[in-house]
C-alpha cells in the first residue's frame, strides 16, 4: 500500500514538472530589436521604468537617465517604479538612479506606483525578475506567493530586459515572459538602453 502510494506521489510529481516544462515550451517568449523597442517606447503617453538587480549590475543607471531625458523631449510622463527590495539591500535603485541624477520626485515606490499601471502604455523592466512575477500572486505552490510584487503585468506592453532566459534569484519561472504582451529584449542593459536612446535620438528631429 505504501509503495504504490509513494510511487503514485512521484509518478505525479513527475508529471508535473514534464506538464510545466511542456507549457514553457510550447509557450515561445517574443523578442524585440533596439529599433522596435525605441518605436514602441516613443508611441506612447505613459512609461513606468522598473529598474532591479541587472540595471546595477550592468551599470546602466546613466543610459536609462539618458532614455528618460529622450522620452521627456518628445513629451512622454516617464516614472520609475522602485520596488523595496530590487537590489541587493533596501534603497539600492534610489542610489543608483540618484547617483544619475535622475529627479527623485520621479522615483514611487511599489506602493505609490501599482495603481498606475493599468493606465501605462509601456512598463520597461530593466533586469528586474522576482519583484515583477506575478506567480507571487496566484501560485500558491511558488517559493515567492504572497510576496508584494510591482504589477507589470497590468500595463498594455511590458518590455523585459534581461541577458537571457536564465531564472531570477529565486531561481523559478517568471510566466510574464511569455504573456502576450510581454516583449523580451535580449542583451546587456547598458548597451540595449543605448541603443533604444540613439534610435530615439537619431528619430527625433
Amino acid at each position: 500500500m505504501n509503495r504504490s502510494f509513494t510511487n503514485v506521489l512521484f509518478g505525479a510529481f513527475g508529471q508535473e514538472q514534464t506538464s510545466v516544462a511542456g507549457k514553457a515550451e510550447a509557450k515561445p517568449v517574443r523578442s524585440a530589436t533596439p529599433e522596435e523597442a525605441a518605436a514602441i517606447l516613443a508611441a506612447a503617453n505613459k512609461v513606468v521604468i522598473v529598474p532591479g538587480y541587472g540595471m546595477a549590475v550592468a551599470q546602466a543607471q546613466h543610459k536609462v537617465r539618458e532614455l528618460c531625458d529622450a522620452l521627456n523631449k518628445r513629451g512622454i510622463d516617464v516614472k520609475f517604479g522602485i520596488h523595496p527590495v530590487a537590489g541587493r539591500m533596501p534603497g539600492h535603485m534610489n542610489v543608483l538612479l540618484a547617483e544619475a541624477d535622475i529627479p527623485y520626485d520621479k522615483l514611487l515606490s511599489m506602493d505609490e506606483i501599482n495603481g498606475d499601471f493599468a493606465q501605462t502604455d509601456v512598463a520597461l523592466v530593466i533586469g528586474a525578475n522576482d519583484v515583477t512575477n506575478p506567480a507571487a500572486r496566484t501560485e500558491t505552490s511558488s517559493p515567492i506567493y504572497g510576496m508584494p510584487i510591482l504589477d507589470v503585468d497590468r500595463a498594455r506592453t511590458v518590455m523585459v530586459i534581461k541577458r537571457s532566459m536564465a531564472a531570477g534569484f529565486a531561481g523559478i519561472e517568471n510566466p510574464l515572459y511569455h504573456l502576450d504582451r510581454t516583449l523580451m529584449l535580449f542583451g546587456d542593459a547598458k548597451g540595449f538602453v543605448g541603443n533604444v536612446v540613439r534610435e530615439l535620438s537619431g528619430g527625433h528631429g
